[in-house]
């Protein structure tokens, strides 16, 4: 078979994903794997499913989305167990300023009815005004280049268009009173985070309160976490620490969390006592 034969620029580099992600890399290992196992080179395999070696090689190191042509060829060649068919469904771009481990996440926020959010450390990235993050961002070890920062403020803010666009959508977040003692960023950017935050409480659908720094009570000791409630009525949890991020699917595991983070917000300042609380610090800076 000629090269006249196979998919014109389907390798090309302009087709090579800026920021691969982890379905996509799981993906190209499972297609590397049935390929070897078959005995075939990358060559006698890409004649076979009439894509380049190039292209096959972009596949396999998770480089490239595949076609739709490509899953198929690749099933049918590989032995039509139906797993390629099958993964390809799951398969997701990498979104760039996105940590990899936030990204699954991410996507099921644009599309959840209800989301919860607990955060003792930072902001939460949905409340985030742009002077923050390039604050984050300065903080960041190992440094950030120019391009990467500016990717990761561009990603942040565009994110933070859920809370305007998905108006059907509820928004509730609980942060520590210790969250906004901490000048990142220095004065000016405070006071423009919390008038942000103010501003973005005011919305129908979003609910902000503070855990005030006496508490006597906290039901939320383990640290920060996330919940969601998906269109069909499921709820997942998310928790992260350094480097890495956890997806909660099991129902036990997350019904805990939401019990938990249900007594919290008990425990926690009402909105309209948290909003005077963060107009009494916006004033004494």
């Amino acid at each position: 078979m000629t090269t006249d034969n196979l998919e014109p620029a389907a390798g090309a580099e302009c087709e090579r994903e800026p920021d691969p992600s982890d379905s996509l890399r799981t993906f190209g290992a499972v297609v590397q794997a049935l390929r070897e196992h078959a005995g075939l080179s990358r060559v006698e395999f890409g004649e076979m499913v009439r894509f380049s070696k190039h292209t096959v090689e972009s596949v396999e190191l998770g480089r490239r989305m595949p076609d739709a042509s490509f899953v198929e060829r690749a099933e049918e060649a590989l032995g039509n167990t139906g797993a390629l068919r099958h993964s390809a469904r799951f398969l997701t771009r990498g979104e760039a300023g996105l940590a990899a481990w936030f990204r699954q996440w991410a996507r099921l926020e644009r599309r959840a009815v209800s989301l919860c959010t607990y955060e003792c450390r930072l902001i939460p990235g949905l409340l985030q005004s742009e002077g923050y993050v390039r604050a984050l961002c300065d903080n960041e070890i190992p440094p950030l280049s120019d391009e990467a920062l500016e990717t990761t403020v561009r990603a942040r803010m565009e994110r933070q268009q859920l809370l305007r666009e998905r108006c059907n959508t509820t928004f509730d977040f609980v942060m520590e009173e210790a969250v906004f003692m901490r000048r990142l960023g220095g004065t000016q950017v405070t006071a423009e985070q919390l008038d942000l935050i103010l501003e973005l409480s005011s919305l129908r659908n979003v609910t902000v309160q503070i855990m005030p720094a006496d508490s006597e009570q906290h039901s939320c000791l383990s640290g920060p976490v996330r919940l969601l409630e998906t269109p069909d009525g499921r709820w997942h949890a998310y928790s992260e620490g350094q480097e890495n991020g956890r997806l909660i699917t099991d129902p036990k595991e997350v019904s805990r969390i939401h019990m938990r983070y249900a007594r919290l917000r008990s425990q926690a300042l009402t909105p309209k006592d948290s909003t005077g609380l963060l107009v009494r610090i916006r004033g004494a800076l």
